[in-house]
């Protein structure tokens, strides 16, 4: 009854035991491929192609190569016929450069490749974004499942992968998730490349959610166009354009795809739509020039088959529309979000209807709590307080057979971090017949607060049971007596915490009650009643579980040994919202602003009457406000009153005092001058609030998905600072590209704006955005002005949903020049120089000091902490303004850094080492937890075998003698690790030689991949266990308790474990080939041939002759000095000359062809299946091991706006005239609502105490210059100068910032010239100080032999010479201190820090930079005598100018 074609090698028996994710039947239907990558997206591509050829045809279709000759008309026709068709390949031949008349027949050419260099050929356009787009087949993730299994299932693999060995036809039975074989462009899934850095911000299923969401954008002026490219590059369904205006020649300020040739020509969406359609081809992207409710109402928005789910509303429209879209929104279940700038005012709104659920209010990682131990407490202490269920927290507990109970269970955390009443999730618990042992203190808090939920996960035997459910959990404590005055610093204390609860409580008990009674006593004894005084200790690594009649009976937990998860959970949140009319007529009394100052002061209001105003002003004159026309600006101010007026004796918006951000219903005068402002300016728009604004309302509309919390609901922002009054600087305006920026600040501030000089470090996603906003705001643009960009990298696909001046066919250019362009096509009067290099310390021959003279201002778009403390320093040296922002997902930061106005990025303590650090022991043989899995295979594995492993090898193979010098430094565990991996090596090379071939080939790779797995995933565990067993028996205690795992020990010959083991072999195997610089082998099916030629047997397992090291400390076994010993006598016989050369690998997370991220994830996941750890999906490992930053091109647009508005101020000259005040800095996370757009004025340079009277401080931004008269200063002269002029004594004078024990003066040097050495008549040595033998020690054995030996002792003469030799380096020493201590400050500067002779290249770069200054720049150690006592003072650094 063969009725349907089933897949390869399925087995036709109905056995009900599935393996894995395997099931016997059913594989050709549709109904259960609810995953996309369930499903054949090609198949379904092609669905009415097959209807016509027939499946045989399609079949031969696809093995079809064709070549097309010429790529004019007819060429481009048969390309896009064919490609549609889905034949195998075309190729495209056409070497003549594009003609205007192309334009004409090929759709594809644009003006833009018409007689340009870059782009000149016509097959160029037809490009992967265009038309020969590769036939998307969805990467399989297969560590996407993360179900527990017994076998192991580490991985999901293709669909009923048959787990042996054998091929079929071009099916491989594993490593279908792997990165390392797909060669060919179209095995890969370009979406999720792209996406990569969002997915990390966003998690898998809002992305799944975000690719069902369907926009309409109203208005493509500034705002409009800078959502739809943030929405665009997020990756949504679609977004539909809605501006039926025609093009002018203002919208060149704000709207960056407009070009001067759409002009009068083209509504603004079609001048954008193409240009947004290439930004992301998996987003649709279309216009719609109809009725806007015939889309509100449609259920098959851009044959999505799907609604709208969002309207974003960048313009105001007239009163009536606007309202009625958002009425027929509310009624539809589709979000209004409005964003819209006028002038120097924004404002954000939103709307998510009558209901909306939030699933993730804040976005926050949730934590997963390791249980150490479980507890079932009885008869509960009076000093035991847990809110709601003791006495003491107020409420009875649950009780059993009349018996108050709870269960209390320990984190293997020393603080849970929850709070009482939130809700947990259990995982992975098991029961067995009694519990013991107590928790492990860790190191961390867990962050709960009473009334989380967690989810319980991980549980197995009787508590299997309550996998998955969540309960409520409240935070432990203890009421301590005040008189006991107990330390919970103490470490007793934090000891006392690590045993079981109900000891605990006993031994704390004691002493709460024997208080007690001497307190009741006290009292007996008189008249005068005083309460018992106590304070509560919250236990922070302990929680009790808040458990209902419903949710099982409390004797499961008694049953508890080891193991379990509480997962946190987040409950979702139910909110409702106000519809525009509401907010607008009656229910925003004092609206926010995005200053919290002017927020609590009401500022606000204005605003709002504002937009009232305008409204009712277009509804009653037929046209919005006219840009400077004192007419209708009088008109919007009439309005203004009279909506005030008639709101006053309610809880509507009017004119009345405001405290602290509450209403006092008190009239207050409204602000005339700036409602003003804002209708002379209505028309008009900055490309820094449209960029602020673009970012943050496109991040509101991805809260769509119930991913974080929306606004709450208006948020308002201007800067009247900005605004010229004068109207003869503002007005007339002539028709250019910068009008609304001229109409609102000015003639003269654009004259400005031309002529600045930026610098510009950084051209990633940040780096973009500011380029974007130099162009649009016409900076540069004269002759005197100049852009210089400067970026190392190149551009990679993860880049693309972000950095987006990028397309595909960049990937792999430099970003800073590919970013120069396209800008420049923009703004052809741009003036941009883009440059590939580092700024550091090794780079100022580059970027030298006249170069940063003549800066105007430096712009950091940087992603570290040290590139960004190494401009903050230029920028203090050269009093240059530095804009300083970063993001972290929809986290961000800016910083404005005035000279001698503010503090400076290096006087906070950012650095880069934030990560929380995980006990090595935990790591190597007891983890829990998937992160710890990843971490080792990163730390050990992959370290040791591939980057640690070569780097030693080849140190020992190029200078042995060198290696072994280095080896000296290491503790006995490092030396042995570096001795065994060398070891590991030359086996390598051995047996390479004793083959057949006598070469490296990767069969001997695979073999060495062999011995590793078998010694990381058998030989090891079985060992461990063995130790643990040992242990056991001896000591009678239970070992695997708590967080301890008893491991399993993978068994090659198990084939229903073959795949996961074929994937770790495969990917070994190919790291160690690069190592050889072998070709590796990337087909699976030529793989599996080589292993299976190999008969690779597992090992014989025997006990080890010395147990493994079972204790909770992080030190190696004691018997590494042995091994490495031993080692050491085994190298140094080895002969060199002839050792292969080995390649260390440089970890690179984004490229999958090298194996990295394949092999951390297969390493990864056996590990975790050892310990029975829940499995990780490939992108956890990658972001994980890879330290990925997550990227959210909506948080970047937003920060880089308000950083753009910050300029203007700048070039405005408000420093100078306003100071600090007037300039904002943030700290936003648009994730978190409302209350988390934080603003504040920048912070006044911190005060450094010199500990003199007089300075008594200064800051970072000042130096001592000294400028040399006639004669350069000695260091001598220099040192009595600083002395002379501070009243100080001179310890030390060295190079500014130098960490190196090296210094011009040094007064420890300058004592030396009292020492002395002397030989008497009699041969006798004696030293005038002690500290002789310090500097030289081998010196004293020698002086003491000479004091001892005769005359006539044939040794002297050894001892003798020694004792000349020393004596010969201290006058050297003087001779050196004098000459740099009486010579010129620039002789010894240059005699001190000059580079050694060995490297050369160091020493040039010296050379060359020291040669173009004429000056060095000196920290001086000094001090003051108090008495008997130094007092240290601190002195800013001296920039000493020795010629002219």
């Amino acid at each position: 009854m063969d009725t349907t074609t089933t897949t390869d090698n399925a087995d036709s028996t109905l056995t009900s035991t599935t393996t894995g994710n395997s099931t016997p039947w059913g594989e050709w239907m549709g109904s259960w491929k609810i995953n996309p990558t369930q499903i054949d997206q090609e198949a379904e591509r092609i669905d009415r192609q097959k209807a016509a050829f027939g499946g045989e045809t399609i079949s031969r279709l696809k093995d079809l190569n064709i070549l097309i000759l010429g790529v004019r008309g007819v060429g481009i026709e048969t390309a896009k016929n064919l490609i549609l068709t889905n034949v195998g390949s075309v190729t495209l031949v056409d070497d003549e450069v594009c003609t205007i008349a192309d334009l004409g027949t090929n759709f594809y050419i644009k003006e833009g490749h018409v007689t340009v260099t870059e782009i000149k050929k016509r097959s160029i356009p037809l490009s992967p974004d265009t038309v020969s787009k590769p036939n998307k087949r969805p990467r399989t993730n297969t560590n996407e499942a993360t179900n527990h299994t017994n076998s192991m299932d580490t991985t999901t693999t293709t669909d009923n992968a048959d787990s042996t060995l054998t091929t079929t036809g071009n099916s491989t039975p594993w490593g279908e998730w792997m990165g390392s074989w797909k060669i060919n462009p179209t095995q890969i899934d370009q979406e999720a490349e792209r996406i990569d850095r969002q997915k990390a911000a966003f998690g898998g299923e809002t992305i799944s959610r975000l690719k069902d969401l369907n926009i309409l954008i109203l208005g493509v002026r500034g705002v409009g166009i800078e959502t739809a490219k943030n929405l665009i590059l997020t990756n949504v369904g679609s977004v539909t354009l809605v501006d039926n205006e025609v093009c002018t020649i203002a919208d060149l300020g704000t709207n960056f795809y407009i070009k001067e040739g759409h002009v009068g020509v083209k509504t603004r969406a079609e001048a954008c739509l193409e240009e947004l359609r290439t930004l992301n081809p998996y987003c649709r992207v279309d216009i719609h020039s109809g009725p806007i409710q015939d889309l509100l109402t449609s259920a098959n928005v851009l044959n999505t088959q799907r609604p709208l789910g969002v309207v974003v509303i960048s313009q105001l429209l007239p009163k009536v529309e606007l309202c009625s879209i958002n009425e027929t929104c509310r009624s539809r279940g589709i979000a209004t979000c409005l964003a819209v700038t006028n002038g120097v005012t924004s404002s954000l709104f939103s709307d998510f209807g009558i209901q909306h659920e939030i699933t993730d209010a804040t976005g926050e990682p949730t934590q997963t709590l390791a249980v150490s131990q479980i507890e079932v407490l009885t008869d509960l202490p009076d000093m035991l307080q847990i809110e709601g269920v003791t006495n003491k927290g107020g409420g009875d507990g649950k009780k059993v057979n009349g018996k108050q109970r709870v269960v209390v269970v320990t984190v293997a955390k020393d603080n849970h971090g929850l709070e009482d009443g939130d809700v947990v999730a259990l995982d992975d618990m098991r029961g067995v017949l009694e519990s013991s042992g107590g928790g492990d203190g860790g190191k961390d808090n867990h962050g709960l607060e009473d009334g989380d939920v967690v989810a319980l996960d991980d549980m197995r035997g009787v508590l299997e049971s309550w996998n998955g459910k969540t309960v409520t959990v409240k935070r432990v404590a203890i009421a301590s007596p005040t008189e006991a005055k107990l330390d919970t610093n103490d470490v007793a204390f934090k000891e006392a915490l690590k045993l079981p609860t109900s000891v605990v409580l006993a031994n704390f008990g004691k002493q709460y009650d024997f208080y007690k009674q001497k307190h009741e006593d006290e009292q007996s004894a008189t008249d005068l009643k005083k309460k018992f005084q106590f304070r509560s200790i919250t236990m922070f690594n302990r929680l009790a579980l808040v458990l209902t009649d419903e949710d099982g009976s409390m004797e499961d937990f008694e049953s508890y040994q080891a193991g379990g998860l509480l997962n946190q959970v987040r409950p979702s949140i139910t909110q409702s919202y106000s519809s525009l009319r509401e907010t607008l007529d009656c229910a925003t009394p004092v609206p926010q602003m995005l200053r919290g100052e002017e927020w609590e002061e009401g500022k606000g209001i204005e605003i709002h009457l504002c937009i009232a105003a305008v409204l009712d002003f277009q509804e009653e004159e037929g046209h919005w406000p006219r840009i400077h026309n004192d007419e209708d600006a009088e008109k919007v101010l009439s309005i203004c009153k009279k909506i005030s007026k008639s709101r006053q004796d309610t809880e509507a918006c009017w004119s009345q005092k405001v405290s602290w951000g509450f209403p006092s219903g008190e009239p207050r005068e409204l602000d005339t001058k700036r409602i003003l402002r804002y209708a002379k300016l209505f028309g008009t728009e900055l490309t820094g609030f449209c960029a602020f604004l673009g970012g943050a309302i496109a991040q509101e509309v991805l809260k769509k998905s119930g991913k974080f919390t929306p606004l709450k609901q208006w948020i308002h922002h201007d800067e009247q600072i900005l605004v010229c009054d004068d109207v003869t600087n503002t007005t007339p305006t002539f028709g250019s590209r910068y009008d609304y920026q001229i109409s609102i600040m000015g003639k003269d501030f654009q004259n400005q704006m031309a002529n600045q000089k930026v610098f510009l470090v950084g051209c990633g996603a940040l780096g973009c955005e500011y380029l974007k906003g130099l162009a649009l705001m016409g900076v540069a643009t004269s002759p005197e002005g100049k852009i210089t960009v400067t970026d190392m990298d190149r551009i990679e696909v993860s880049n693309l949903s972000r950095q987006f001046l990028f397309r595909q066919e960049d990937v792999s250019h430099p970003k800073s020049v590919r970013g120069a362009l396209a800008v420049q096509k923009w703004n052809p009067n741009l003036n941009i120089t883009a440059m590939e290099q580092k700024v550091g310390n090794d780079t100022e021959d580059i970027f030298t000091d006249d170069f940063w003279r003549k800066l105007d201002i430096c712009w950091n778009a940087l992603d570290n902490v040290m590139a960004r403390q190494y401009t903050d320093s230029r920028c203090l040296f050269y009093s240059k303004p530095l804009l300083e922002s970063g993001t972290l997902g929809t986290k961000c930061n800016h910083e404005i850094v005035l000279p001698y106005r503010t503090s400076t990025y290096n006087d906070g303590n950012e650095n880069d080492s934030n990560e929380t650090q995980i006990a090595m022991c935990t790591l190597r043989s007891f983890p829990y937890l998937p992160n710890h899995c990843i971490e080792f295979a990163k730390q050990s594995y992959f370290s040791d075998y591939f980057e640690f492993g070569p780097e030693q090898y080849e140190t020992f193979r190029k200078d042995k003698a060198t290696f072994f010098e280095q080896l000296e430094s290491m503790d006995a565990g490092e030396q042995y690790r570096s001795l065994a991996l060398i070891q590991s090596f030359l086996d390598m090379h051995q047996e390479a030689q004793s083959s057949s071939n006598g070469k490296m080939d990767v069969g001997l790779c695979v073999k060495t991949a062999y011995a590793n797995l078998m010694g990381d995933y058998r030989t090891s565990i079985l060992n461990l266990c063995h130790s643990a067993d040992a242990m056991e028996s001896s000591s009678g205690k239970k070992f695997w308790t708590g967080t301890k795992r008893r491991p399993k020990a993978i068994d090659w010959n198990c084939e229903e474990d073959k795949a996961q083991l074929m994937e770790y072999l495969y990917s070994t195997a190919g790291l160690y080939a690069s190592v050889w610089g072998l070709e590796c082998i990337r087909d699976r099916n030529d793989f599996t041939d080589l292993v299976l030629s190999l008969n690779l047997e597992q090992p014989e397992w025997n006990p080890p002759s010395q147990n493994v090291n079972l204790s909770d400390e992080d030190e190696e076994g004691g018997d590494s000095t042995d091994k490495a010993e031993k080692l050491k006598a085994d190298l140094y016989s080895v002969d060199t000359l002839n050792l292969p050369p080995a390649n260390p690998q440089d970890f690179e997370k984004d490229d999958d062809l090298n194996f990295h991220i394949d092999y951390l994830t297969i390493a990864t996941n056996l590990r975790a299946w050892n310990y029975d750890i829940k499995a990780s999906p490939r992108h956890t490992v990658k972001v994980t091991a890879g330290r990925i930053i997550p990227a959210l091109a909506t948080t970047t647009a937003m920060v880089c706006g308000l950083v753009n508005v910050e300029y203007c101020k700048l070039v405005l000259g408000l420093a100078n005239t306003n100071g600090r005040d007037v300039f904002l800095n943030s700290n936003i996370n648009l994730a978190a609502g409302s209350g988390n757009f934080t603003t504040f004025c920048p912070d006044p340079p911190i005060n450094i105490e010199t500990g003199l009277d007089q300075p008594k401080s200064f800051t970072s931004w000042d130096k001592i210059e000294i400028v040399n008269d006639k004669e350069e200063l000695s260091v001598q002269a220099l040192m009595k100068r600083v002395e002379s002029t501070f009243g100080v004594k001179v310890s030390r004078i060295f190079a500014s910032g130098n960490q190196e024990d090296k210094a011009l003066y040094n007064a420890r040097e300058e004592e030396k010239l009292h020492w002395e050495i002397d030989i008497d008549d009699t041969g006798k040595a004696s030293v005038s100080s002690n500290d002789i033998y310090t500097a030289w020690p081998q010196i004293r054995m020698a002086v003491q032999m000479l004091s001892r030996l005769p005359p006539t002792s044939n040794q002297r003469k050894l001892f003798a010479t020694q004792v000349d030799k020393v004596k010969l380096s201290l006058a050297k020493t003087k001779e050196a201190f004098m000459r740099d201590f009486e010579g010129k400050v620039s002789q010894a500067y240059y005699n001190t820090y000059l580079p050694k002779e060995e490297e050369d290249d160091k020493m040039k770069y010296f050379d060359k930079v020291f040669e173009a200054r004429n000056y060095v720049v000196l920290d001086v150690d000094c001090y003051v005598m108090e008495g008997e006592e130094k007092k240290d003072i601190t002195l800013p650094p001296i920039k000493y100018v020795y010629s002219s």
